[in-house]
């Protein structure tokens, strides 16, 4: 019993030094600082794009042409934002890895709530979902949390087993999320209480959940993707092809199929019914760790790497649509609108946001996020 209780001990403390070294020296370490930098998603309302930049400032830009509207530092100190911000009314949210959350005027870009205002929570990776009034987000300290989208009073918290990276995604009145504790929750959005938890997967989960179809599509650390019933949490099916390395991106669907890109620098190309492959994985021969986008009748996926692909749904080919060069990394997931792509991509010096046509490939227009 003793052995046994030493070598799964073992086995946890392994798991968090890897993790350690991804968040904090695979990033951090590339850029020779000690602090983390993050990689905030964007998002689109009303033609203007809301992102955080890796010195810890919110910036709203105009998508046609990349005008600053503004631009606010979230805290004294450069904050790292790991997750995409949300925007509900007139306020635009986003959580940071000291803790808070941050909810800023989407017009004025004026700081208006923060919480907790006098504490900080422990690091928050998550990034924040805005809807029906509420904001939710997962913490590290293994908390779902709802607050009130006006004044950012916490309305409710769900503890799970272990630390939360994943985003929720909310379908109705349910909230998917993911932990570390191996399981994926379904929780009451009015209320949090648990409707299901999913304890199937055999490693812990971290990838932000796909729900299509009245299902739940999750990658794991265990390399199989997962598809549970939405209403219920039984198992469908766990993948048939087991990936080389961990599920962390978001996956997307089109027409039935399931496109799930992995670490391991391959996309696996899925039956949603059946969990077996329909064609072959892509290989990129780079880590994807960025979320993928659906545009029209293509896949557009990103590789650490710097280097854009789109991938032909009609017979499952991939080409090279854009590469971004100059050491460029991208971490954050892709963001696309009117068939425009949005790029955070980070070197040793900067971030940069770059605009390219879905279609060809051609950068539209490229901005700095660093300040000069």
């Amino acid at each position: 019993m003793g052995i046994k209780h030493n070598i799964r001990l073992l086995v946890k403390v392994l798991l968090l030094v890897v993790i350690l070294l991804i968040v904090g020296v695979t990033v951090s370490g590339c850029y020779g600082r000690s602090q983390s930098r993050g990689w905030s998603g964007a998002i689109i309302t009303d033609d203007t794009l809301f992102v955080a930049s890796t010195e810890g400032r919110l910036i709203a830009l105009n998508t046609s042409d990349g005008g600053r509207l503004w631009e606010v530092s979230l805290g004294t100190s450069a904050v790292a934002v790991y997750g995409s911000p949300a925007v509900e009314g007139d306020l635009v949210y986003v959580g940071g890895y000291n803790g808070k959350v941050y909810a800023i005027s989407s017009s004025l870009g004026a700081k208006r709530q923060v919480y907790p205002v006098d504490d900080n929570l422990e690091p928050i990776v998550s990034g924040v979902v805005a809807a029906g009034g509420k904001v939710y987000f997962g913490c590290s300290d293994g908390k779902v949390y709802a607050l009130n989208a006006a004044d950012l009073y916490k309305e409710w918290e769900f503890p799970t087993g272990d630390k939360i990276w994943s985003t929720p995604v909310i379908d109705g009145e349910t909230i998917y999320i993911g932990s570390f504790d191996r399981k994926l929750y379904a929780l009451n959005a009015i209320d949090g209480s648990k409707k299901w938890e999913f304890d199937e997967a055999g490693g812990a989960i971290v990838s932000t959940p796909l729900v299509y179809d009245n299902t739940v599509y999750v990658g794991s650390f265990d390399r199989y993707l997962y598809a549970v019933d939405a209403t219920n949490g039984s198992l469908r099916w766990r993948s048939a092809v087991e990936a080389g390395k961990w599920y962390w991106a978001k996956p997307v669907a089109y027409n039935n199929v399931i496109y799930a890109p992995n670490l391991d620098g391959k996309v696996y190309i899925l039956d949603a019914n059946s969990g077996s492959e329909v064609a072959g994985a892509v290989d990129l021969g780079s880590s994807i760790s960025s979320g993928p986008v659906v545009v029209d009748d293509k896949v557009i996926i990103a590789s650490e790497e710097g280097k854009i692909y789109s991938l032909d749904v009609s017979n499952n080919q991939v080409s090279l649509l854009a590469n971004m060069g100059n050491g460029e990394k991208i971490y954050a997931p892709l963001c696309a609108s009117n068939g425009v792509i949005y790029i955070h991509t980070q070197n040793s010096k900067q971030d940069t946001l770059y605009v390219l046509n879905a279609q060809t490939g051609v950068t539209l227009w490229s901005l700095s996020l660093t300040s000069e």
